[in-house]
């Protein structure tokens, strides 16, 4: 029987609290103490779908509106109760890890699940329960920080996602301007923001060690649920991007400036990567949601992503225009209990409009495929795996792309998307291997971590030149990423995931419907396997092997001389 689909707008969750968690839990320890493994396993699955499905909406709502103050009260108390119900799920993963039958847990729940669990129980311990607190708070503090800005610019105040269309224009001196506006509130808000990540990084540095770790970066790896691949297989993966992709990205700018004209490329300049302006949507939010069921019907001649993408857009389960308060970024979400993905984003009337809809709705409709799986656990990917799913739809769109974009510029849009793509490499493990540093050295000033951004910027992106900019030239750049303050290390997932990605594009060039049934196949599996595994049956190959970011990388090149 098919589960009816409530409105995102009558969604309503139980609220829990300590007893009424502490009450589950207990029943689920009784029915192990009873030697009822199975029903027991069911009971702990229930209780986390549901606690899931509440704070999913609760912190979604606070990002709809972080000036709403009864919704900032409720995401402060998940914040609170959030270590509590995490210290009941851990005893419990815990006990069931200790029973000497493994092979039958691993029967009932995959060996897979199992591995996740073995990692889960090294990253929680009741005493650092009030610096995870704290570091919700302080995440939060960054969030609302960011969605407050009022940046006056063109005779308007807008936020930071008003600010874009603006940095992509063709007017070279707009552009300059309004990165100048930008940084300008990075600049006035830059003692806080310091303040902030520093008090994230000594939180975070505390908490590992007291779980036994030598710093952070081992507890990290282990939140992100990384289980078969580490710093050094990341660490290589920066260097062949330093060596394939950088050089690349040099002389496709490089190549710009010599058709502009231009002295130098400045910093102003990379986001202008279309030299008639960078395409546009073909018009605003409301006609991009009603083209995009035509063009999933086309892509989809099955009609499945069609039919539900109508159903989350009739339903209410997108909310995409930018507005006063929202915070900034784009998401998807979910609810278990549901099964109905909710996508989060801030339409700014600029090409990252297609962009950030294509690729959110590869993360909804990966979620929408696997939420029949049995165990939570298995509803979602681990994060470089989830952004194949983002980043492949993006790619596997562009046929039909033209839908959403202005009249008669599909293809200088695809051109644009692929050097955009490309580009994100060099940025991507910047910010990774940034992270690995700060983590490594918790004990930086705010300035050296300035310092070593400014460093590691110049080795990635050596073109990068800030000009009069002093805010970001100094090495301020890093503190417009949000995963740097709220995600940390979930950052490199999504250059993994590019290189995966490029590899479907390349083959629905040569067999278009053949790679979308390897996609729906690979978002079906859902986060039932590791990521090497998930890549590897997919036909995939993953992106710590030898050769194969260069090959994409020469193949993406042969295509851009065309």
């Amino acid at each position: 029987m098919t589960k009816t689909i409530p409105p995102f707008s009558e969604l309503s969750f139980p609220r829990p609290d300590e007893q009424s968690l502490k009450a589950r839990y207990d029943a689920i320890a009784s029915l192990l103490d009873a030697g009822d493994r199975v029903e027991a396993l069911h009971a702990f699955d229930a209780v986390r779908r549901e606690y899931e499905s509440w704070a999913s909406h609760v912190h979604l709502q606070f990002s709809r509106n972080t000036q709403d103050e009864a919704a900032k009260a409720d995401r402060d108390y998940a914040d609170r109760l959030s270590p509590v119900a995490t210290d009941h799920e851990v005893t419990v993963k815990k006990r069931l890890l200790a029973d000497p039958d493994r092979e039958g847990l691993e029967a009932i729940v995959t060996s897979h699940v199992v591995r996740l669990w073995d990692s889960d129980t090294t990253t929680f311990d009741p005493r650092i329960s009030t610096d995870l607190e704290e570091e919700a708070r302080l995440a939060g503090e960054y969030t609302a920080l960011l969605a407050a800005a009022k940046i006056p610019f063109d005779g308007k105040t807008l936020n930071l996602s008003g600010l874009v269309p603006y940095l992509q224009g063709m007017d070279r001196d707009v552009r300059h301007a309004a990165e100048a506006a930008r940084w300008a509130f990075f600049e006035e808000n830059g003692a806080r923001l310091d303040a902030l990540y520093g008090q994230l990084v000594a939180l975070r540095d505390r908490m590992a060690k007291t779980l036994g770790f030598e710093n952070y970066i081992g507890l990290g790896y282990r939140r992100m649920r990384r289980t078969d691949y580490g710093p050094q297989q990341v660490a290589a993966f920066r260097e062949k991007v330093r060596a394939y992709v950088t050089p690349l990205i040099s002389s496709l700018l490089e190549r710009r400036r010599l058709k502009m004209g231009w002295d130098k490329v400045m910093a102003w300049d990379e986001a202008l990567i279309d030299l008639q302006g960078n395409p546009g949507p073909a018009g605003d939010h409301d006609l991009l949601v009603a083209r995009a069921e035509g063009m999933f019907r086309d892509l989809d001649p099955s009609g499945e992503m069609a039919d539900f993408y109508v159903q989350m857009r009739d339903l209410g389960y997108l909310d995409l225009k930018n507005r006063e308060g929202k915070a900034g970024g784009g998401f998807c979400t979910s609810f278990p209990t549901v099964g109905t993905p909710y996508i989060f984003a801030n339409f700014n009337g600029t090409h990252n409009d297609i962009g950030v809809f294509t690729h959110e709705m590869g993360h909804a409709f990966q979620n929408w495929k696997s939420r029949g799986l049995p165990w939570i656990d298995q509803l979602w990917p681990t994060m470089e795996a989830a952004e194949i799913h983002s980043m492949g739809l993006e790619f596997l769109t562009w046929p039909q792309i033209g839908a959403l974009v202005e009249d008669g510029a599909a293809d200088r849009y695809r051109r644009m998307h692929l050097i955009d793509a490309l580009s994100f490499f060099p940025y991507g493990v910047c910010v990774d291997h940034f992270q690995h540093e700060v983590y490594a050295r918790p004990e930086m000033t705010p300035e050296e971590r300035h310092q070593t951004w400014q460093r590691l910027e110049k080795l990635y992106m050596p073109w990068r030149d800030w000009g009069d900019l002093a805010y970001p030239a100094k090495g301020g750049r890093w503190q417009a990423q949000l995963h740097i303050y709220r995600l940390p290390f979930y950052y490199i997932d999504y250059a993994l995931a590019q290189c995966c990605a490029l590899q479907l594009w390349l083959g629905s060039r040569l067999d278009r419907e053949g790679t979308l049934e390897t996609y729906r196949r690979l978002c079906a599996e859902g986060g039932s396997k590791p990521f090497a595994q998930l890549v590897s049956e997919a036909g995939l190959t993953s992106p710590f092997e030898a050769d194969v970011l260069a090959e994409v990388v020469h193949e993406a090149e042969q295509v851009l001389a065309l």
